[in-house]
């Protein structure tokens, strides 16, 4: 994939690849003529692998955003109090894929009834929530969610996906980057055990791609 960007991206995504060892790092801002888009979805092993294969998107880094914690630890985020989510930022190229396709591939990774919680995972670090970067991006995301709670699909139901300003993104340490790729027994075991899919089903209508 790495071609189709300029030097500059490509230096990104090594830049990245480098201080996700590091743990709670900040993330850098994104390379001109790129653009950065942030969801949490409860477990962020889960949310990774949807948005990598995707046309136009240069890189996707696990970590943790939401809370006033600096330099949060994973430890600490799964105790919860944070006020941290565990999230996905985004690195894509707008002239190859739009923020609208973005949000829908959320959407049909998570489950917006549920509150505080997705799937087996449970506390406000594995809530459902869009940070968005820009007005435009948060116009967007407003308009997707009220177009949800209008649907057939949703009536009568209460989302609860967040969507509030994007923060601080700090990376999660290196060994839960790439954890579906590096890991694929384990992570498969993970969703299956957490009925993620088949909630996913339940909500949807059918399995999500990852």
């Amino acid at each position: 994939m790495l071609f189709r960007y300029s030097l500059q991206a490509v230096l990104f995504i090594a830049l990245m690849a480098s201080i996700a060892g590091l743990g709670a790092t900040i993330t850098p801002a994104a390379p001109d003529g790129l653009h950065k888009a942030t969801f949490a979805g409860g477990c962020f092993w889960c949310m990774e692998s949807p948005f990598e294969s995707l046309d136009g998107v240069a890189e996707v880094t696990v970590g943790y955003t939401g809370g006033d914690l600096k330099n949060p630890s994973y430890e600490q985020i799964s105790a919860g109090d944070t006020g941290h989510a565990e999230a996905v930022e985004i690195v894509f190229d707008p002239k190859k894929i739009s923020y609208e396709k973005l949000l829908d591939v959320f959407w049909h990774n998570v489950d917006p009834t549920q509150r505080d919680r997705q799937f087996c995972d449970v506390g406000d670090q594995y809530r459902s929530a869009i940070f968005y970067h820009s007005p435009e991006q948060e116009q967007q995301a407003l308009a997707s969610k009220t177009k949800l709670e209008q649907s057939d699909r949703f009536a009568n139901k209460q989302l609860y996906t967040q969507i509030a300003p994007a923060g601080s993104f700090y990376v999660a340490e290196k060994y839960h980057q790439d954890y579906a790729i590096k890991n694929p027994i384990r992570y498969k075991y993970y969703r299956w055990n957490c009925g993620r899919d088949e909630r996913l089903e339940e909500v949807w209508g059918q399995a999500p791609t990852h």
